[in-house]
């Protein structure tokens, strides 16, 4: 398999920023990706815009009903959220979606999953938040919830926060065994842990390489405990970089932003990403995510789609 290629839509602020108008913008971007080869397709599980991204009333579009119109109106990327918080819908409900998704696009959905940690969301939308250890908690029942759901006729499963009797999921999802999953976060105790329990995929923030190899290390012994072969996981890391068409626009970029910016901010044109990511694919990594913000037009995608085949 070449090197996997994420498009993450965590921003719905368009300059058009007209409701009637806004999906249109998501599906242009969403077939710019396609066209481009990129693998997937995000959008995330918030219900407010997050910090670090804008402020807090900034437009957001609901996961599921995003992805379901996405799904009529792309052919062949795959289709997920990076990640959905466990804390949002009763895990039954989630599995029944992922499987419609999975319908609806013809066996393209993926499950991302999470501990969620937004608290202002969950206080204004009422969703109890209970504390880390107990999220983790709730995460592994609802994913071994997700499994049976997706792979057995008529499950059940009684667990301290989630319960399932003779469960029905019909029609059953398209992609045998169901949707991939991908479990969201790198806390080294527990949620790798659970990577390596539960999921076909994950994703890693961007932190430094050294740290981030540790991190594939830990991944690696949880495996072992598990009894996984950690090769049957596809490893995932956000881009850090700000992909720019021409070394020109990368100057003007980079004199506009502080010295201190994160990586993430920073340009690169598609031939030096391509020496900026070379040491991930050799640390282990197999893939990486690309953010509508710093890949905001049908031009900056064709030039991701480039890298991608600079890569492979």
């Amino acid at each position: 398999m070449g090197v996997f290629f994420g498009y993450h839509m965590p921003n719905f602020s368009f300059e058009d920023g007209r409701p009637e108008r806004l999906f249109d913008h998501v599906v242009g971007l969403a077939q710019a990706a396609e066209s481009a080869g990129f693998d997937l397709v995000t959008v995330m599980d918030h219900f407010y815009q997050i910090r670090g991204l804008g402020p807090e009333t900034e437009p957001m579009l609901e996961a599921y009903t995003a992805l379901g119109g996405l799904a009529a109106r792309t052919t062949h990327i795959l289709l997920g959220t990076l990640v959905t918080g466990v804390t949002y819908r009763n895990p039954a409900l989630l599995a029944k979606m992922v499987t419609t998704l999975d319908i609806v696009s013809a066996g393209r959905a993926i499950l991302g999953i999470g501990a969620a940690w937004n608290e202002d969301e969950h206080i204004g939308y009422g969703f109890d938040f209970p504390p880390i250890g107990q999220r983790m908690d709730r995460l592994d029942e609802a994913l071994r919830i997700a499994k049976l759901m997706f792979t057995e006729e008529r499950p059940s499963f009684n667990g301290r926060f989630y319960r399932i009797d003779r469960a029905l999921n019909s029609p059953r999802p398209v992609q045998e065994g169901g949707p991939r999953i991908m479990v969201g976060g790198i806390g080294e105790r527990r949620t790798l842990r659970l990577v390596a329990r539960y999921a076909d995929m994950s994703n890693f923030f961007q932190l430094p390489l050294d740290e981030l190899k540790r991190k594939l290390e830990v991944l690696e012994q949880h495996c072992v405990t598990e009894g996984r072969d950690p090769s049957t996981i596809l490893k995932t890391v956000m881009a850090p970089f700000r992909l720019v068409m021409n070394e020109q626009e990368g100057r003007v970029i980079a004199n506009s932003i502080p010295r201190d910016a994160p990586a993430m901010a920073r340009p690169a044109t598609p031939e030096q990403a391509v020496g900026i990511l070379r040491p991930y694919l050799e640390a282990g990594f197999q893939g990486f995510f690309f953010r509508n913000p710093n890949l905001s037009t049908p031009e900056l995608l064709e030039a991701a789609g480039e890298l991608k085949r600079l890569l492979n």
